[in-house]
C-alpha cells in the first residue's frame, strides 16, 4: 500500500508540459510556411521536441534532490519486502504521515491509519508516544502488551528510525499469542532437522490452513524447484504436486518420470487444544514418502518400506504418536506415547482400546475400525485411561494409506509431569488442611486439659501422699501430661515449629518414649533397646527427636505387620530394636561416606524384622509424599519429616536392608548421627520444684486482670491465682477486658489474658489498652507456639506461657513477670 501523498506520486506540473507542447507546434507551423515541404517539417520539429526534452530532463535532474529521484524504486522494493503474514509493517516520515503499510497492518487495523491514531486504550497509547520519542532520540525502541480498545487481541511493537537521513520510522506490530504446539517447528525444518529428514528419504512440508505452505525440508524444495536454498514459503502446496488417473502423485516438476509419493496428512492442533480464535488458523505438516514402480508397469505402494523410516521420524518427534493397522492392531508408537499412557515399563496392548476404560473401549475401538477402513480423515476423542480414571484425555486418530499396514496415527500429548504436579497440589492441599483441622483439635484439646491438669493441682493441695485418692489424682495428672506431649505433635505437625536444640544425652530421650513405644508395638512385637556405654552428648530439640523415634518405631511396626499378610501368616512375632552407638572420627573416614564429615557421632539405630525395603524404593524412602502403602493409608510425610528433623539438627540418616544367611532382605535398619557436642554443657535443667521455688520468691501480691473465654479454664486459672495471694478480677472476653481497664476503678499490675476469643481476640485488647496504660505487663496464654505468636503480635513488654499449665507453673510465671516489672 502507497500513499497518493507520498514523493513517488509529485510529477512535473501539467500546464507547463501543455505549453511546451504549444511552443512546439508553432515552431513546426513557421517552418513549414516557409519551406512548402512537409518533410523539411517534421524533421525539423522531432529534432525540436527532442532538443527540448533533453533540456527539460538536464534541468529537472538539477533541480531535483537524488533522493526523490530514488524514491519510486525504493518504496516499490520496501512495500514487497514488507510482506508477512505474522507482522504488521508500516512506516511513517517526519511529519507522522503513513507512508507504506503491509497488507497485514491493513488488516489488522482495518485501514489506513497511521500508528499514532489507532485505537489503542489510554496506557497502550502512552506506550505508543513514548516508544516514538525514543526511535527518534536512540533509532530504536519497543513497547508490550498493547491492547486497542473494545478487542481482546494484544501487540507488542518495534520502532526502528531508517532511511538515509533517517528521516522515517518503521513501525513492526506482533500478535502476542499463546505458545502453541507447532511453535518453532518451522524455524526445525527448514534447519538441520530438515537436512537429517531429507537425507532419511522423507521431506516435510509446514502447510497453513488455506493451503499456502510456510515453510519445507530443503530435499523438498530441491525436488519441487531444482534448487535447495530456494523458499517455498507463499506457493500452494497442491501446485507443488500433480496426481495421475489412478490417483498416484508426483511432484510437478518431475512429472511422472519421478517417484510416486505417499502423502500423509498430520494435523498439529486440534480445537480439543487449541484456543477457539486460533481452532481453524492451525498448521499442518504434510509428510511425502517415496513410492517405487513395480514390474510390468503396475504401481503398488513401498509402505512396508518406508515403514523403518517412518518410526524412526515419529520417534524423534516430542508428540506422542502411534501406528495401527486396519484391524485396529498396535504396529508402534514412541516414547512419548508410551509415557503419556503411562505403560513406559509395561509396553503396549495389543489394541488401543486395551488403554481405556471399560466404559469407553467399544467407542475407541469403532473409531479406529472406522479411521482405518473410510477415506482419510482425521479426528480426535475425549477417554479416560484405565490407569487414570479421573482426568479424561484427548486422543487425536488420523487415516493414513499407502503405508503397507498402518492405517491409522494415533496422537496424543504427553501430561504426564503435569498430572503428577497435580496430585501433588492436591496432596499438599489436602494435607493442609488436615494440619489446620489438627491445630484446632489441639488448641482446644489445650483448653480441656489445662483445666483437668489445674484442678488436679488444687485437688492435690487438700490431699496427703498417704491418703486414698492421692495416687489416683496424681494418675490423672500423668495422663493429662501424656496427653499435653500428643497436642504439641499435632501442633508440630499443623505448625510446623521451629526447633528449640538443648544439649542432651539420645538414652534420655530413648527411655521418655520407651513406655509408649512397647503400647504402640503391641504384644506381638518384641521390643528391646540396647545403649554403647560413654556416648557423647548432643545438640538437638529432645520432642522433635522423640517424634523422630515414634516415627520410625511406627514405620517399623507397619511393615512387619504388612510382610507379615503377604505371607499370610496369622500367627506371627516381629521384633523391633533400638540401640544407640558411639562412632569416632576414625570410623566414619573407614566407611567412607563423602557426604558426612569425619566428626565423632553419637548413632540411633532403629532395626525391624520386616522383610526389608525394595531395592527400587531405597533411593526414594525419604521424598515427601512417597508412600510403598495402598491409597488412603499413607500421606508418604513420615519419613520426608524424620529426614527434616534430623538434617535441621545438622545430623544424617541412612535406610538398608539387613540380609539374612541366605543373603535375602529380612528386615529395614535406618541409622542415625548426631554429632557430639563440642562446647561446654549447660547446667541442669530446672523442674516443677524449681518453679515452685520461684513462685515464692515473690510475695507481694498484685491486682490481676484475667480474661479467658473458657469458663473452665478461667476458673481454674482464678483460683489458682487468688490462692497465691493475688487479687484477681475476671472477663471473658476482650470487650469486657477492655471495659474493665477504662472504667479505671482499679488499677491493674499485671494483664493475663487468653489469645483467641470471640469478637475482640488478646492482641486487639491489648493494643487497645496500651494507648491508656502505655506500661502495663501483658502475660498471654495460648495452646500455640510461642514462636509464631510473637512474629505475628509485636507488642513490647509481652510475656507468654503455653497451654495446658498446671497451678505451680502459672503461678511461677506471673511471680517472674512482677518481679521483672518491680526490679
Amino acid at each position: 500500500m502507497l500513499r497518493e501523498d507520498s514523493p513517488v506520486s509529485q510529477f512535473p506540473p501539467v500546464p507547463l508540459l501543455l505549453g511546451i507542447l504549444v511552443a512546439c507546434l508553432v515552431s513546426v507551423g513557421l517552418v513549414w510556411m516557409v519551406g512548402q515541404q512537409s518533410i523539411v517539417a517534421l524533421a525539423y520539429g522531432g529534432a525540436l521536441v527532442a532538443i527540448l526534452l533533453t533540456l527539460l530532463l538536464m534541468a529537472r535532474l538539477r533541480g531535483a534532490p537524488v533522493e526523490e529521484l530514488a524514491f519510486q524504486a525504493d518504496w516499490s522494493v520496501t512495500s514487497a519486502a514488507m510482506e508477512n503474514r505474522r507482522r504488521g509493517v508500516a512506516i511513517i516520515d517526519r511529519a507522522n504521515r503513513l507512508v507504506c503499510a503491509n497488507s497485514t497492518y491493513v488488516d489488522w487495523f482495518d485501514g489506513e491509519t497511521a500508528p499514532y491514531d489507532l485505537p489503542f486504550d489510554g496506557p497502550s497509547r502512552e506506550a505508543i508516544m513514548d516508544a516514538a520519542r525514543d526511535a527518534w532520540r536512540d533509532g530504536k525502541a519497543k513497547a508490550d502488551e498493547l491492547q486497542l480498545s473494545g478487542a481482546e487481541a494484544q501487540y507488542r511493537l518495534h520502532v526502528d528510525r531508517s532511511g538515509r537521513g533517517e528521516s522515517y520510522l518503521v513501525w513492526r506490530f506482533a500478535e502476542i499469542r499463546e505458545e502453541r504446539s507447532y511453535d518453532g517447528l518451522a524455524e526445525r525444518l527448514s534447519g538441520r532437522l530438515g537436512d537429517v529428514i531429507s537425507r532419511a528419504g522423507l521431506e516435510l512440508a509446514l502447510v497453513a490452513p488455506d493451503g499456502i505452505v510456510l515453510t519445507t525440508t530443503p530435499g523438498l524444495a530441491e525436488r519441487a524447484t531444482g534448487n535447495r536454498e530456494k523458499s517455498l514459503a507463499g506457493h500452494e502446496f497442491v501446485q507443488l504436486l500433480r496426481s495421475d488417473d489412478r490417483d498416484r502423485i508426483f511432484f510437478a516438476r518431475e512429472g511422472q518420470q519421478g517417484s510416486p509419493q505417499t502423502l500423509v496428512h498430520v494435523p498439529l492442533d486440534t480445537p480439543a487444544n487449541a484456543r477457539l480464535s486460533d481452532a481453524d488458523q492451525a498448521p499442518s505438516l504434510m509428510l511425502l514418502i517415496d513410492s517405487t514402480v513395480g514390474i510390468g508397469g503396475g504401481w503398488e505402494g513401498s509402505g512396508k518400506a518406508a515403514i523403518p523410516q517412518l518410526e524412526a521420524l515419529l520417534s524423534a518427534l516430542p508428540l506422542g504418536l502411534a501406528l495401527t493397522d486396519r484391524d485396529g492392531r498396535f504396529l508402534f508408537a514412541n516414547k512419548a506415547f508410551l509415557r503419556a499412557v503411562e505403560r513406559k515399563e509395561q509396553g503396549l496392548p495389543q489394541f488401543p482400546s486395551d488403554l481405556v476404560v471399560q466404559d469407553d473401549k467399544a467407542a475407541m475401538a469403532d473409531t479406529v475400525r472406522r479411521f482405518a477402513k473410510g477415506a482419510t480423515a482425521s479426528g480426535d476423542m475425549a477417554v479416560r485411561l484405565s490407569n487414570d480414571k479421573e482426568e479424561p484425555v484427548s486422543i487425536g486418530l488420523a487415516g493414513i494409506r499407502g503405508l503397507g499396514d498402518a492405517a491409522v496415527l494415533l496422537s496424543i500429548s504427553d501430561s504426564s509431569e503435569e498430572k503428577r504436579l497435580r496430585r501433588q497440589v492436591a496432596q499438599a492441599t489436602k494435607m493442609q488442611a488436615v494440619g489446620q483441622l489438627a491445630g484446632g483439635v489441639a488448641h482446644d484439646f489445650n483448653n480441656v486439659l489445662t483445666a483437668i491438669i489445674g484442678y488436679c493441682d488444687l485437688m492435690l493441695l487438700r490431699h496427703t501422699p498417704g491418703d486414698s485418692d492421692y495416687d489416683d489424682i496424681q494418675q490423672i495428672k500423668a495422663n493429662s501430661n501424656r496427653a499435653a506431649s500428643l497436642t504439641r505433635q499435632l501442633l508440630a505437625f499443623s505448625r510446623q515449629q521451629t526447633l528449640r536444640p538443648v544439649v542432651l544425652q539420645l538414652p534420655d530421650v530413648v527411655s521418655e518414649v520407651s513406655q509408649l513405644l512397647k503400647r504402640l508395638m503391641g504384644e506381638k512385637i518384641e521390643f528391646s533397646v540396647r545403649h554403647d556405654r560413654e556416648l557423647g552428648s548432643v545438640r538437638a530439640d529432645p520432642q522433635q527427636l522423640e517424634q523422630v523415634i515414634i516415627n520410625l518405631a511406627v514405620n517399623a511396626r507397619d511393615a512387619m505387620q504388612a510382610n507379615a499378610l503377604e505371607r499370610g501368616k496369622q500367627d506371627w512375632k516381629g521384633r523391633l530394636t533400638l540401640a544407640t552407638r558411639r562412632v569416632s572420627a576414625r570410623d566414619v573416614r573407614k566407611m567412607g561416606i563423602d557426604i558426612m564429615p569425619a566428626d565423632d557421632y553419637t548413632v540411633l539405630i532403629v532395626q525391624d524384622t520386616g522383610g526389608g525395603i525394595p531395592p527400587e524404593h531405597l533411593n526414594k524412602i525419604f521424598e515427601p509424599f512417597f508412600t510403598t502403602k495402598e491409597q488412603g493409608k499413607g500421606t508418604g510425610l513420615g519419613l520426608s519429616t524424620v529426614y527434616g528433623i534430623v538434617k535441621q539438627s545438622n545430623g544424617f540418616i541412612f535406610a538398608d536392608n539387613v540380609q539374612g544367611p541366605d543373603g535375602t532382605p529380612i528386615g529395614a535398619r535406618f541409622t542415625m548421627y548426631l554429632p557430639v557436642h563440642k562446647g561446654e554443657l549447660p547446667a541442669s535443667m530446672r523442674g516443677e520444684a524449681a518453679e515452685e521455688a520461684k513462685a515464692t520468691e515473690w510475695s507481694a501480691g498484685g491486682n490481676l486482670l484475667l480474661v479467658e473465654d473458657e469458663d473452665m479454664v478461667r476458673a481454674v486459672a482464678e483460683r489458682a491465682l487468688a490462692r497465691a495471694g493475688y487479687t484477681v478480677t475476671t472477663a471473658t472476653d476482650g470487650e469486657e477486658g477492655l471495659a474493665e481497664v477504662a472504667n479505671g476503678s482499679t488499677e491493674f499490675d499485671l494483664i493475663v489474658s487468653d489469645v483467641v476469643m470471640p469478637a475482640m481476640d488478646g492482641p486487639a485488647m491489648a493494643r487497645a489498652i496500651r494507648k491508656v496504660k502505655p506500661d502495663i505487663p501483658i502475660l498471654f496464654m495460648s495452646g500455640y507456639a510461642e514462636e509464631q505468636l510473637r512474629n505475628e503480635i509485636d507488642i513490647d513488654n509481652m510475656h507468654f506461657i503455653p497451654k495446658p499449665f498446671s497451678v505451680q507453673q502459672i503461678n511461677a510465671k506471673v511471680a517472674e513477670v512482677l518481679g521483672e516489672q518491680r526490679d
